[in-house]
Parts: C-alpha cells; sequence; structure tokens
C-alpha cells in the first residue's frame, strides 16, 4: 500500500485521544479489524494500525444512525 502510515498503539492512542487501554481491550478486534485496521508484520505480536483505513471508518461512521442495526449485505436495520 503507497502512502500507508502505521502508528503503534501509542501513537493511535495520541491521534484519537483514548486510552492505551481502551484501544486494546473495547476496539480492537470489535471495531479495529486485523487485515483492515492493523496488522501484525512478519506474524509477530507486535502491531501496527494503519492510520488511513482508521482515519476513513471514523469519518464513514460519523453520520451513521447510532440505532440502526448493520447487516450483512450492507444495508441497514433502524431500530
Amino acid at each position: 500500500m503507497p502512502d500507508t502510515t502505521y502508528l503503534t498503539t501509542d501513537e493511535l492512542a495520541a491521534r484519537i485521544k483514548y486510552d492505551v487501554r481502551t484501544i486494546r481491550e473495547r476496539l480492537k478486534d470489535s471495531v479495529l479489524l486485523e487485515g483492515t485496521h492493523y496488522v501484525r508484520p512478519f506474524g509477530g505480536r507486535k502491531i501496527l494500525f494503519v492510520w488511513e483505513a482508521i482515519e476513513r471508518d471514523m469519518r464513514a461512521m460519523t453520520g451513521v444512525d447510532r440505532m440502526a442495526i448493520p447487516m450483512a449485505n450492507g444495508g441497514v436495520i433502524h431500530g
């Protein structure tokens, strides 16, 4: 991926103003997905977050109805 910005958990926390522990325990693997929002270089334990994917999805979620339930086909059901 050209022009990809990789961030450590500490660097991501500083950018999005979240606690490091919140990223690790609440966001990772629920809204931040491996292969999309973060990678494990060389199959190791270290995690690097992909800033462009995170920024894109944060902006996309800004206008989403909080009561909407996402569906597999990309649609939503409004609750």
